[in-house]
């Protein structure tokens, strides 16, 4: 968890508890970026962590859809409180 400059808390993917709202911060990498956006995930969107499997995927959900988010790509991917 990092808390930027504006007093915000930023962390990655991996590290959100099953339950909490979440917005994208930011996508790190091209090649992440690009199955991120193919997921419909994209800095600014709101997600709910719906589930965290033991060293398995996130699962996340956004509008009616839920998606299982790897361990290597959710490291990729900062968010913060909604």
């Amino acid at each position: 968890m990092i808390i930027n400059d504006e007093g915000g808390i930023h962390m990655t993917l991996d590290q959100a508890k099953r339950g909490q709202r979440l917005y994208i911060a930011s996508i790190t990498g091209d090649t992440v970026r690009a199955q991120a956006i193919r997921f419909g995930i994209f800095e600014g969107s709101e997600i709910h962590c719906a589930e965290k499997l033991p060293a398995g995927p996130i699962v996340i959900s956004k509008g009616k859809q839920e998606i299982a988010i790897g361990r290597r790509l959710a490291e990729n991917i900062e968010v913060q409180p909604a």
